[in-house]
């Protein structure tokens, strides 16, 4: 770990909805996040309850952000919901290649043009053009998005206009699940 390391407890909750959800999250207090290079996603490491891990944090939509824990990682690190967590964490120093949903890689794939411009972006400009065209409330604006990304490529451009990294003026999909009682 570097001298960006950070430390700090969080409580873990599990997500209101969905019902069956086997995950669970956690929100960074604001005095750890505000001291990671952006308000938008991260990518740390570091360890969870002494468990290794590494994930991209999410913005909250409120100046902070929030983990998706995944069971796999709670058990291994013998904590459950409710429970005070310790993290230990940094920012990567690269970031990693996102995964591409199928129905982008599909539509990227049927306009090379789109393609030839998303091959030469960055990891952190894919993920921006990814989380812009997953983050809208309807499946229609999805649609909507993921056609408008491809025409916006093809034309050579490589940011994602207008899209709000922090979540914190139009939160779409955006910001920490609502957490059960």
């Amino acid at each position: 770990m570097s001298a960006s390391t950070l430390r700090f407890t969080a409580p873990l909750q599990r997500p209101a909805e969905p019902k069956g959800a086997t995950w669970t999250f956690l929100v960074l207090p604001k005095a750890a996040s505000a001291k990671l290079p952006a308000r938008s996603m991260t990518t740390v490491e570091g360890t969870f309850a002494g468990q290794p891990f590494q994930a991209t944090l999410e913005p909250d939509g409120e100046g902070s952000h929030w983990l998706k824990v995944e069971k796999k990682l709670r058990e291994a690190a013998g904590v459950a919901t409710g429970d005070t967590v310790e993290l230990v964490v940094a920012p990567v120093k690269e970031e990693p290649e996102p995964a591409v949903p199928p129905d982008i890689r599909k539509a990227l794939a049927a306009a090379p043009e789109a393609k030839a411009v998303w091959t030469t972006l960055t990891p952190v400009a894919r993920r921006d053009w990814i989380h812009w065209m997953t983050s809208g409330k309807k499946a229609e604006t999805r649609v909507k998005r993921i056609a408008t990304a491809c025409d916006m490529l093809a034309s050579g451009k490589r940011r994602a206009c207008c899209f709000d990294r922090s979540g914190m003026y139009s939160k779409g999909n955006m910001g920490a699940p609502v957490a059960a009682d």
